[in-house]
């Protein structure tokens, strides 16, 4: 699809749910606080543009991004009150619905909109040991922040790759860091492709992408299709070739706390201002798109956005 089409069919969806409701939120006045993930990563970016944008359309909302571990740290801010609405990639979405380890019982989630797809990256230094998933045994690894959903994902890649590492749970600058000071000889990280700051450390350590798409069918057999094979283009990063990788779902959830008017205001915003979400660094990689913004299985739509997507669909 090209941009011209793209941009077409967001004015199109556009005029269909402002015929919805013209007038936008009309509720009391109110912060919405969004949580979203680590400083340097898609997640915050994207949820701060979110942010912005839902403030300058819905003036009675006044909405907040604010920084996390991710995935598994913003299920319970939102089973907790302490976020309106968070960014929770679906395999994490569906452990928490389902009351898996790490959480200690049924989180009751609904979702918004899948909003983006996350690459799993494995990144290690070019000029490192590894060039395949099986080098890294025994050696030094980071997994990713223990309240994200790479760390629970990094866990299961390597079970099912059947490689034993020295699993780190670093946050993402400190991994970034470790892997340039040869700390850690790998780190996983999830997110947009390019991760800006992943991007700036191939200026002074050349990096490489191990591939792990051919892990998914194993996955996929486990826990269902929360996992896509994906492919990282040719030139995301500074001498790193095309690869195939493990592609995650990102949804926007919230409790059933959630008034519906609210919700209905952040569906009409995710599909008019779709183009005006998208992180500078990631466009032309990566946008919102405005046709899967339903598909958010394994977590149910919230009612008041189904409300809205029943008027665009018919």
């Amino acid at each position: 699809m090209t941009i011209t089409r793209r941009t077409a069919l967001l004015g199109g969806l556009g005029l269909a749910l402002a015929g919805c409701s013209s007038s936008g939120y009309t509720g009391p006045e109110r912060t919405l606080t969004i949580a979203a993930g680590e400083r340097g990563g898609f997640y915050l970016a994207f949820a701060e543009l979110l942010a912005t944008e839902l403030s300058k359309a819905e003036p009675r909302l006044h909405a907040t991004a604010v920084p996390t571990e991710a995935s598994v740290a913003n299920v319970d801010l939102v089973r907790t009150g302490r976020a309106d609405l968070g960014l929770v990639l679906a395999d994490v979405a569906q452990t928490a619905i389902g009351g898996g380890a790490p959480f200690t019982g049924k989180v009751p989630l609904l979702a918004l909109g899948r909003v983006y797809e996350n690459y799993l990256q494995l990144v290690v230094r070019a000029d490192g040991p590894a060039r395949r998933l099986a080098d890294l045994a025994g050696r030094p690894v980071s997994l990713g922040a223990g309240g994200s959903g790479a760390a629970q994902l990094g866990e299961r890649v390597f079970a099912k790759a059947g490689v034993v590492v020295d699993a780190r749970h670093l946050l993402f600058d400190d991994a970034v860091h470790a892997l340039a000071d040869r700390r850690v000889d790998a780190m996983l990280w999830s997110g947009g492709v390019p991760t800006p700051k992943l991007a700036d450390l191939t200026r002074t350590t050349p990096i490489a992408l191990l591939p792990l798409d051919a892990l998914v069918p194993a996955l996929r057999g486990t826990y269902g299709p929360v996992y896509d094979q994906v492919q990282v283009p040719e030139g995301a990063y500074r001498g790193v070739g095309a690869l195939g990788t493990i592609g995650v779902a990102n949804l926007l959830v919230c409790s059933p706390a959630l008034p519906d008017d609210v919700a209905a205001a952040v569906v009409r915003l995710l599909v008019e201002r779709a183009t005006d979400l998208v992180p500078a660094e990631a466009v032309g990689t990566q946008f919102l798109d405005v046709r899967t913004l339903i598909g958010t299985q394994p977590v149910p739509l919230q009612p008041g956005a189904a409300t809205a997507y029943r008027a665009l669909h018919g």
